[in-house]
């Protein structure tokens, strides 16, 4: 067999990962070889295809004691290590590539969402969103998906954690700021690293360390408690960086810490 060259400088263009690794649930592999051809072979940019959903449901029960909602399937922060990736695999789509360039959102959502909160049998719990992929993912600025989730929870007096990387969440300050009036609003925002090189590599498209620092003060000073998740926890790579973060995050406003160790599931590793 041939070796397939590529110039890493087009195969990664624009994209956080540069493969698209098998999907446990198939039975056929595929894989790239050569030509023959001594010469690099360029790949095209990869673009973004998005698949509308109508759902039957929109909040996701499991066997821990959470219930979630997640906006998105699939991602476009593009951060190499994710776990979520794997959930592709269901969609018969790759965790690599596929994940951060095909993604299924909802049609007709919030009709279902505020169905299910007002049905007779519904016991109130807390909501956790983002607990797969972020909800404020830059396509969130499109689509406002997750403004209109948090109306009906403000009009319905229900209460939700949220989990992001993203600065678009400063959109919303002025609802959840009405939820946190209420007690009724728990926000986490995580930060990887402090260092721009690091976070490029392994974060692509997600906003800077100082945007995310900027969005917890903006969130903390109109009211809103936010937690700092340091995640994922890197051994020799940004462990070290736990006590610095720590730091820069007290100082805008953050009350709480949490932090999650890197681990890779399945097709991911």
């Amino acid at each position: 067999m041939s070796e397939f060259k590529v110039k890493p400088s087009h195969q990664l263009r624009g994209r956080g990962v540069s493969l698209n690794p098998a999907v446990r649930f198939d039975r056929f592999l595929t894989e790239a070889v050569g030509d023959d051809w001594d010469r690099e072979e360029e790949l095209p940019v990869r673009r973004t295809e998005v698949t509308e959903e109508r759902p039957r449901e929109v909040i996701t029960r499991n066997t821990s004691p959470d219930l979630s909602i997640n906006t998105y399937r699939g991602c476009e922060h593009g951060c190499v290590y994710c776990f979520a990736g794997s959930s592709h695999a269901y969609l018969g789509l790759s965790p690599g590539l596929d994940f951060e360039s095909k993604f299924i959102v909802w049609s007709d959502a919030l009709a279902f969402l505020e169905k299910e909160l007002r049905a007779k049998s519904y016991n109130l719990r807390m909501i956790a969103i983002g607990t797969n992929t972020d909800p404020y993912q830059s396509i969130e600025k499109d689509r406002g998906i997750m403004r209109e989730i948090l109306k009906v929870l403000r009009d319905l007096n229900y209460p939700a954690g949220i989990v992001t990387k993203g600065t678009l969440i400063a959109y919303d300050i002025d609802i959840l700021a009405d939820l946190a009036k209420l007690d009724l609003v728990r926000v986490g925002i995580s930060v990887t690293t402090l260092d721009p090189h690091v976070l490029r590599v392994m974060e692509p498209h997600v906003p800077a360390p100082k945007a995310r620092l900027r969005s917890i003060r903006q969130l903390t000073e109109a009211g809103i408690p936010v937690r700092v998740i340091v995640s994922p926890m890197i051994s020799a790579l940004t462990d070290y960086e736990v006590a610095h973060i720590l730091d820069a995050a007290k100082e805008v406003g953050a009350t709480a810490v949490s932090g999650i160790v890197l681990r890779l599931p399945l097709e991911v590793s």
